[in-house]
């Protein structure tokens, strides 16, 4: 079977924070920019993987939510603790000084796992938790 992740979701509070975010601190190009009833979907992903994308979306458009639903993700969101990202580079430190000088919201500087990786956590505008690891 030849299956591959082709976009993976992100919720997003703030269109234009995220954008900026994913274009200027990590270097993604945008991929598409949808807007409907004042919503909007962004479709980011890494230069030179164009089969490999992260759809920003805004949380309160999922179908068939309740009030109750929306408010326990808003309060989820706000403490990091909703969407997560893992990414991987070959030079580890090189790109935690690009996103500490963009800016980033800084949670844990490059550090050697117990698990055996060495990583580094950031979060986005959103609150979403990313750890950028060396590949």
């Amino acid at each position: 079977m030849d299956i591959s992740i082709h976009s993976s979701f992100l919720p997003h509070t703030d269109p234009e924070a995220s954008l900026a975010f994913y274009r200027d601190t990590l270097g993604f190009e945008v991929r598409n920019d949808v807007g409907y009833k004042g919503l909007r979907w962004i479709t980011v992903g890494p230069a030179g993987q164009p089969g490999t994308s992260i759809v920003l979306f805004p949380p309160s458009a999922s179908p068939g939510l309740t009030d109750e639903e929306r408010r326990t993700i808003e309060e989820m969101m706000a403490k990091g603790t909703y969407g997560m990202l893992l990414l991987a580079t070959a030079d580890l430190e090189a790109a935690f000084e690009r996103v500490q000088g963009k800016g980033a919201e800084i949670v844990e500087e490059p550090t050697d796992q117990p698990y055996g990786v060495r990583d580094c956590a950031i979060r986005d505008p959103a609150g979403n938790l990313i750890r950028i690891q060396q590949r």
